[in-house]
């Protein structure tokens, strides 16, 4: 399969086979959260350009979390594009005038 198509919604379902299988059904909300502190920690200790896989450890926990909150693979998605277009039609500030270590966050006076 090429990656330009690539099929999150199919990945999803498989992941989801798979975590079931080895993590057990069921939400697990403080487990996973207290894995993606571990994965935050460990790219913070790390090189900026080593961290991909442990970023990559953060998306799938995060995206296992979701089905585990009752959540379809094509819901997540439909989810992920339209947080993406609200933040598209959002207002941020200019990234120059924040330093690089501090987190840049929308206008939240026009919500």
């Amino acid at each position: 399969m090429s990656l330009l198509e690539y099929d999150l919604i199919r990945f999803l379902w498989r992941q989801r086979s798979f975590s079931s299988r080895v993590f057990g059904p069921g939400d697990r909300t403080i487990g996973i959260s207290e894995h993606i502190r571990k994965e935050l920690d460990e790219i913070a200790a790390c090189r900026p350009e080593e961290a991909l896989e442990e970023w990559i450890d953060v998306v799938i926990l995060a995206l296992d979390q979701c089905w585990r909150l009752g959540h379809p693979p094509h819901e997540i998605v439909e989810a992920l594009e339209s947080k993406y277009q609200r933040n598209m039609k959002r207002t941020w500030p200019d990234w120059r005038t924040k330093r690089r270590d501090e987190p840049i966050e929308h206008d939240r006076t026009l919500d």
